[in-house]
């Protein structure tokens, strides 16, 4: 999902937002945050649920897992051994593995089950920095699609094998900040340059704004054809419903990540903030550490992850 210290952060350019602004309702709320230890003193940037356990990534090739004793490095060194850092990872529908991205052409497909990892890095002898994956199918079976620096989105509809990658350019090369999918062949990217592209085949990519809005968009959260949130610079979020944005701005800070489901979720951000969506609206949690907020995973314990090893449950 995510992200500020892994990504470009050009400024955004565009066309004309579809709906007026609407204004804020932000406010305050008492949040039980807690700040949890990790084995981790460089940047998390992305944290998934699994079949097993949550597990996140961070700078110098390290996974880590939530285990009955805490936080525990399960990897070093990365897909490759290089420690190359890594910026983003997805799981398979069955959750039993997690796929990692990161710098110099770093993907990994990690069994979750048993430990054990496959290189599946540099296709075809790429090696530009991965800033996301998404991953639809099963284990062994997967269809995965990997966002690079360059504007490129490269694709496997074979489990990321050697010789099965094939790459398409969504827009004009501007990097790609975040992708995700939320069914076989239908998912969304955004990149630097102000621009969502939508695909129905997992090949071919539209453009579906988002026009004039003036920020860098980070966070992206796909969940239907007509149900997909980005956030960006400035605390803006914006939801599209399928013929429209709809614009949110919650404050300053740059909003890194955004996870929604059935009218509840959060968006994190810069300066420790964290927005929660409750009933439709954004209402600010207070939280404990200053940090840039990377990413933010829910499920049965919501966790978010940032620089120096910043870690919250709830």
């Amino acid at each position: 999902m995510t992200r500020l210290t892994r990504r470009s952060a050009l400024k955004a350019a565009g066309a004309s937002l579809a709906a007026a602004t609407v204004p804020a309702t932000v406010s305050a709320a008492e949040s039980d945050w807690t700040v949890v230890e990790t084995p981790v003193d460089s940047t998390i940037h992305d944290v998934a649920y699994t079949a097993t356990n949550p597990h996140a990534v961070a700078g110098g090739g390290l996974a880590i897992e939530r285990t009955a004793n805490g936080w525990e490095v399960v990897l070093q060194g990365g897909p490759t051994g290089n420690g190359n850092d890594l910026y983003g990872v997805d799981t398979t529908d069955d959750g039993e593995r997690l796929w990692l991205v990161g710098s110099s052409g770093a993907i990994g497909e990690y069994d979750v089950t048993t430990g054990n990892l496959i290189d599946r890095s540099a296709p075809n002898d790429y090696t530009a920095n991965f800033n996301d994956i998404a991953v639809t199918g099963t284990a062994g079976e997967a269809d995965v699609y990997v966002a690079d620096d360059s504007g490129a989105v490269h694709y496997s509809f074979d489990n990321g094998k050697e010789g099965t990658w094939n790459y398409e350019v969504p827009g004009s090369g501007s990097g790609l900040n975040a992708i995700e999918f939320y069914a076989d062949g239908a998912g969304h990217v955004i990149d630097t340059n102000g621009k969502v592209f939508a695909t129905d085949d997992g090949v071919t990519w539209n453009p579906i704004g988002i026009e004039d809005a003036g920020v860098t968009y980070y966070g992206l959260d796909s969940d239907a054809a007509d149900d997909v949130y980005v956030s960006g610079g400035n605390a803006s979020v914006f939801d599209y419903t399928g013929s429209r944005w709809i614009p949110e701005s919650l404050g300053d800070a740059a909003l890194f990540d955004i996870e929604t489901d059935a009218g509840t979720g959060y968006t994190v951000g810069s300066g420790g903030a964290v927005f929660e969506l409750e009933d439709g609206k954004w209402v600010q949690n207070t939280t404990p550490v200053g940090e840039n907020l990377q990413a933010v995973a829910t499920g049965s314990v919501d966790i978010v992850v940032g620089s120096s090893g910043a870690l919250l449950e709830r």
